[in-house]
Order: C-alpha cells, then structure tokens, then sequence
C-alpha cells in the first residue's frame, strides 16, 4: 500500500487542481490545512517545502528512489503525479506535448487572469479603503474572456482539453473555469466549455477533490485581516 502523500492544501482553484488529481489517480492523501487568511502559508514550517509561500504543496515519502520529496507549484505536482503513476498524462508523446502546452496555458494565463479578474471585481472594491478600479476590472474580463474562447474553440474539437483524453490539464483548468461568474463571464457563446464543465463537474472524483476543505471556505471579502494578510504582505 502507497504511504498516503502530506498534502498542503486549502480549498482555492490551485488547491482543487491536486485534490481532484490524487482522487482520479486514487492516490492515498493526508489534507494539511494551510490558512492562507490567517498568515500559514509564512510559517517557517511550510516555507521549508514551499519557498514561494504559496500553497498547494504536497511531501511524497515514496518520491524517486523511494526517498521524500516536497513539491511547490501546482503545475509541478501534476507533472510530478502523472509521471508517478503514468496516468493523466497521454498515452503518446504527441498527446504528452498537448497537455504539457494546455496545462502552461493554464499556469501562464488562465490562473493568473481568472485570479486578477476576481480580485479586482469582487475583494478590491469591499477593501477598506474601496478600489474600484473599472480600467482594471475591463481589462481582466476581457482577457479572461479572451481565454475562455480560446478553450470553448480548443473543446470543440476534442471532449477534453488536450485531446480526446482526460489529462492533468483539465484537472488544472477546470478549477478555475468553474468560477465563471465570479470572473463576471457567461457562458452562452461558448457551449463546448459548458458541455465540458458540466461533464467533469459531475465525475466522482471531481465532485470529491472540490469537496475538500470546504468547511474552510470563506470569500475574505469583509475580513480585514485576512485582506491584509493576503493582499499587502
């Protein structure tokens, strides 16, 4: 039996990414909680395996030649889990280097634009003092949209991001795609995207990764130390 992996997580569209990802892969995991509101992401004991202070991050006791391993970077633990247990990641190494592009669309674009998009429409403006700031907020949905065109084009060629395959890449994206209308996007011109988010929103082991940690979920919109924390540190 695989030693379970020490997962370092809290329910974000990063988090999600390797929650969902141990479920599909049936991996044995261990939730840490890292309260990113409360400052844990800057205690010394999770900056030793994530320097960055971000979380995800996961320890794997049965790493490469049966050693410990500690990864950061939500990207990097996919990459990492598909190699470990050879799923998720293509069966060919043409289908390998569409998910490896789809999934850099995702860490490069989608994450980045869907998160700006999301501050700047809904925390900016509750913080004290307000930032409402509407270059910012149309400069983000717009480029969010942008990106969503992109995937609806990319899906209706093929049932999954990459291919015809599910792969780290949906597992990566969907997550964040999810969040839609927080981005303030809709969903009526892209009905590939909508058929793909309805389909894995309804796989098991989509519907258990998203589930974690959900009794820790709070928007941070009115709590004024967590802004603090979270956006000026």
């Amino acid at each position: 039996m695989t030693a379970p992996i020490d997962l370092f997580y809290w329910p974000t569209p990063n988090g999600k990414k390797i929650t969902v990802a141990l479920e599909e892969m049936g991996l044995p995991y261990t939730v840490h909680p890292v309260n990113i509101g409360a400052g844990d992401q800057f205690k010394p004991e999770f900056l030793a395996i994530a320097p960055n202070n971000r979380m995800p991050a996961i320890t794997d006791p049965d790493g490469p030649d049966g050693q410990p391993v500690s990864i950061f970077e939500s990207g990097a633990i996919l990459q990492y889990l598909a190699r470990k247990t050879g799923q998720f990641c293509g069966p060919t190494e043409r289908d390998r280097i569409a998910v490896d592009q789809w999934l850099m669309w995702q860490m490069g674009g989608v994450g980045p634009m869907a998160g700006q998009a999301h501050h700047f429409l809904t925390y900016a403006p509750a913080m004290d003092p307000p930032h409402d700031l509407p270059y910012a907020k149309e400069r983000y949905k717009r480029e969010v949209a942008r990106l969503y065109g992109v995937l609806d084009r990319q899906l209706a060629k093929h049932a999954y991001v990459a291919g015809d395959f599910l792969s780290i890449a949906d597992f990566a994206i969907w997550p964040w795609a999810m969040g839609w209308q927080g981005q303030q996007q809709t969903l009526d011109d892209k009905p590939h995207m909508k058929r793909w988010l309805d389909e894995l929103a309804a796989r098991p082991a989509f519907v258990a990764g998203a589930a974690v940690g959900a009794e820790h979920r709070n928007t941070n919109t009115t709590d004024r130390k967590a802004q603090e924390i979270l956006f000026k540190r």
